[in-house]
């Protein structure tokens, strides 16, 4: 008999797994579940059980959860022109760490009728202005480009972090690829110590490195979060 329940629950939790785990949280307390198609950054498209497909604005909805990950819409300055972007939550707490970027660029994900191709399309460009602080600029086209070619390996778009902690002022771009140059590891490094602060060990651990990459800023911001619990 308890075999019987035992496989009748394990049943269950396999029916469970096959359902849609996705989420798009519309406002507090109203969200669509369903499996995400896909997102450009700008807008995400959500697939629901019964093969409704729906297209939702970064403008219109607070945040999705896409394969176990938050992606969360927040405004950014783009090309002088304020906006709303998903970004995906990197480290939660005393400070916040974002990525955008870093996924397989030229999918095609179904659409809704009458709704135009989405195809994720981002340049992290190193101008001035941008999320304000310490300069970079960031560049989104969305839509457009050709569709990759059968058999051809997927690019991946470029990756940039962002780190933000309430009260002192707007979100820092922090670059984490294209190698380690002294000015984008000084540019990292001032953004973490202006954002992490009131923690002179971590501070003097920023100043002390050389070379910085995604799991070490990762590291940083985690270790802030930790010990401001």
């Amino acid at each position: 008999m308890k075999h019987r329940y035992l496989i009748l629950f394990l049943a269950l939790l396999s029916s469970l797994a096959l359902r849609a785990q996705d989420v798009v949280l519309i406002s507090e307390g109203n969200y669509v579940r369903g499996t995400i198609q896909g997102t450009n950054y700008a807008s995400v498209i959500l697939k629901t059980e019964d093969g409704k497909v729906s297209q939702y604005e970064a403008t219109k909805i607070k945040e999705f959860i896409w394969n176990g990950q938050t992606y969360v819409s927040k405004p950014i300055i783009i090309k002088k022109k304020m906006e709303h972007r998903f970004f995906r939550l990197l480290e939660y707490g005393a400070a916040n760490l974002y990525a955008i970027g870093g996924t397989d660029a030229g999918i095609d994900e179904p659409q809704p009728k009458a709704a135009p191709r989405v195809r994720p399309s981002i340049a992290i460009g190193g101008g001035s202005g941008g999320v304000g602080g310490l300069g970079g600029g960031v560049g989104i086209s969305i839509g457009g480009g050709r569709r990759s070619e059968p058999g051809k390996p997927k690019q991946k778009t470029p990756e940039s972090y962002f780190i933000e902690k309430p009260g002192t002022g707007p979100m820092i771009e922090i670059p984490v690829e294209g190698g380690n140059s002294e000015s984008k590891n000084q540019h990292i490094k001032n953004a973490l110590l202006q954002k992490l602060t009131n923690d002179e060990d971590l501070a003097e651990r920023i100043k002390a490195t050389e070379n910085f990459d995604a799991k070490l800023i990762r590291a940083f911001v985690a270790a802030y979060n930790d010990m401001k619990k």
